[in-house]
């Protein structure tokens, strides 16, 4: 619960990434922006590397109000509801112009599905593309058959079992040690992670599939939300789309640096892909993107629709 402190509010801020990550320093530069705005009466602590909470505890911790704000990764919460799950579908929106577009047509339904469990969005920050490190080459499809697949959501699982693969679900902290464990072989996630992580350390290959643009989302507790007086809840709210300006720019920025990073650390970083291989990922992201939308409802299909209305076919 909020732990009233002299003079104002004292919060706690669970986040998943290292403290060098910039989702954690976008974290970090926003509890600093709200503390400012509110002349020290609300500070937010910010506890990074899931040392509060990990991945799967984060949202109910909030809700619950055991912590007041935490960062989740958004697809994670897919078995909630499949609404979470729309910036991972493989292949739908890839770049960062179609995953802002993907993000303004989908977030008025992400707040209100939130809201029902008692959660309010305060920002959201994507990722880099998420593209294949591999501890082996990968030339065509057949090569992935049978890989022990890291997962980390319910689609990547449906991918890895689409493509004949293992789906193994690790936690980021634990992907180094299940590489060198042999519990894992290949996974899909971007050169943000691979760089927190020293992929070079475990992996030889990255191939740059660029699959889709997930997002990271800051939630806070809406009793806790709601108790701050009007001009603190609008501090903490102007924060938070600073962050998200923010972050988005940074992730931006960051991925082209990320990428030339790993191939100086002595990584394959594979480009060209192989076009059976491309063609074949592509044809299961549409199966995941169909699958989607039969189980999502009319009201979710609509924001697929809304999505693709203007986009190339």
């Amino acid at each position: 619960m909020v732990s009233p402190v002299y003079g104002g509010e004292r919060w706690s801020m669970s986040v998943e990434q290292p403290a060098g990550n910039f989702i954690s320093r976008v974290a970090v530069e926003f509890a600093r922006n709200v503390r400012h705005a509110t002349n020290g009466q609300l500070n937010i602590r910010v506890h990074p590397n899931s040392t509060l909470y990990r991945r799967p505890e984060v949202k109910p911790a909030v809700t619950r109000g055991d912590i007041q704000i935490g960062d989740v990764f958004m697809s994670a919460l897919g078995n909630e509801d499949p609404i979470y799950e729309l910036d991972s579908l493989p292949f739908l929106a890839t770049d960062y112009e179609q995953a802002r577009k993907l993000w303004a047509v989908s977030r008025e339904a992400v707040e209100q599905r939130l809201l029902a469990d008692g959660a309010r969005l305060v920002y959201a920050v994507p990722w880099p593309a998420q593209s294949l490190f591999s501890n082996r080459p990968l030339q065509t499809v057949e090569d992935v058959r049978d890989l022990r697949f890291r997962s980390y959501n319910p689609t990547i699982s449906r991918l890895a079992h689409l493509l004949h693969a293992q789906p193994t679900t690790i936690n980021t902290e634990d992907v180094p040690q299940a590489f060198r464990d042999g519990q894992v072989d290949i996974m899909l996630t971007s050169s943000a992670t691979g760089m927190d992580l020293r992929a070079w350390d475990f992996v030889s290959h990255f191939y740059d599939v660029r699959a889709f643009i997930p997002k990271n989302i800051v939630i806070v507790n809406e009793r806790a939300f709601q108790r701050l007086p009007e001009a603190q809840r609008s501090a903490l709210l102007h924060a938070g789309e600073r962050a998200e300006r923010a972050g988005w720019e940074l992730s931006w920025a960051l991925t082209g640096y990320q990428t030339r990073m790993l191939a100086r650390h002595g990584m394959t970083v594979v480009q060209n892909i192989d076009p059976q291989l491309r063609r074949k990922l592509t044809e299961v992201g549409q199966q995941i993107t169909e699958e989607w939308l039969a189980r999502a409802g009319d009201e979710h299909a609509q924001i697929i629709e809304a999505y693709l209305d203007g986009q190339p076919r």
